[in-house]
């Protein structure tokens, strides 16, 4: 009987991977997060203020973890996309549709190269050629122009639908929604914050911090914002995960956090009600989609369209991306803000949960 030269029996070893293997892969996913790190930490801390620090927290205290799928929908592996496809579907299309230029290379900022071609972020029109380079896409233009890029969502709807009107209708409803559902609350918890700990007035403060935001951003452009947005990010994650080393210390580690959640009801109560009472599927993502306060079905489905308006479509976020260097820098922003994303649920919502347990009369 022939000899069985097979090498696809169950003892075969697999091929395993070096240290070296190892080394390279870590060191090239860790140079595509490098890459977008002001990008990518600015995104993160244009959704992350310090009121959606205090309310994913008080959320999580009120209801258990099911309320981490607002953050989750949009960076969770079902749900990158939504982030991901700001960087690789509409900003291309964002910035493709920017005016073509006639004018002499120098003096501006596109960097143009033989007076033939110019760097840019994004696709060109039908008739230029966008040809791949290391340095993001190289876009081909006629002798002396250059591509003028989209910078403002208004700025886009103007170019897609003409006409001046539905430009300054966009500007003035994202400048309305970004004063009532962000900067007020922002504003109210860094003036209190102030308030309380060095004693300052209330209004002084608010006012105070109005004015130092106002200074740094009109002398600094939006560089400014994004870099401040990077240093609020550092801020924000290093003192998140102090909080929950400590909060996770005080009280024994998960198990005992669910055994000390379930048992912690206040001492002040309203009769003849249950809202006070913990829930009995705190600990559950997905809930029942007719008991449930957070239905699975509206947290899968409902939530994945408001992230794709969001995360693709708002001011304040895809400003964010058209302000990358190239688009290998954008893309590499998205992939950040995804990561970063997956951590409030840790970093905030735990520690609410925690501060609950262990203070269940405040």
């Amino acid at each position: 009987m022939a000899a069985d030269n097979s090498t696809s029996g169950p003892h075969t070893p697999q091929p395993q991977l070096s240290v070296t293997d190892i080394v390279i892969v870590t060191v090239y996913f860790a140079l595509n997060v490098a890459v977008g790190i002001w990008i990518g930490a600015s995104l993160f801390a244009s959704s992350e203020g310090s009121g959606l620090f205090i309310g994913l927290a008080g959320s999580g205290a009120a209801g258990g973890v099911a309320v981490a799928g607002f953050e989750w929908n949009v960076s969770s592996q079902r749900a990158t996309y939504v982030l991901l496809a700001l960087a690789w579907v509409f900003v291309p299309i964002y910035i493709s549709s920017g005016d073509m230029v006639r004018a002499p290379c120098q003096g501006f900022k596109a960097q143009c190269r033989d007076h033939n071609e110019s760097v840019g972020l994004g696709l060109a029109p039908e008739k230029l050629q966008a040809l791949n380079t290391g340095h993001g896409l190289r876009v081909a233009l006629a002798p002396g122009s250059y591509l003028l890029q989209i910078v403002t969502m208004p700025e886009y709807i103007q170019k897609r639908y003409g006409g001046q009107r539905i430009r300054m209708y966009l500007s003035v409803l994202s400048l309305l929604l970004s004063v009532f559902t962000k900067i007020s609350i922002d504003l109210y918890a860094g003036a209190l914050f102030v308030h309380v700990c060095l004693g300052w007035n209330f209004y002084l403060s608010t006012v105070l911090m109005l004015a130092i935001t106002a200074v740094y951003t009109i002398a600094g452009g939006l560089a400014a914002v994004i870099y401040t947005d990077a240093l609020q990010t550092l801020i924000m994650v290093v003192g998140a995960v102090v909080l929950t080393i400590r909060a996770f210390g005080q009280i024994g580690g998960y198990k005992q956090l669910a055994a000390a959640y379930a048992q912690a009801v206040p001492t002040r109560t309203i009769a003849n009600t249950s809202c006070h009472l913990p829930r009995t599927d705190a600990m559950h993502m997905f809930r029942d989609p007719y008991t449930g306060d957070l239905p699975w079905t509206g947290m899968t489905f409902g939530l994945t369209i408001i992230a794709a308006w969001y995360w693709c479509t708002d001011q304040v976020i895809v400003q964010r991306s058209l302000s990358a260097r190239d688009l290998n820098h954008a893309k590499a922003g998205s992939i950040l803000a995804s990561y970063l994303k997956m951590l409030p649920m840790g970093l905030m919502i735990m520690p609410g949960m925690i501060s609950r347990a262990l203070f269940p009369g405040v």
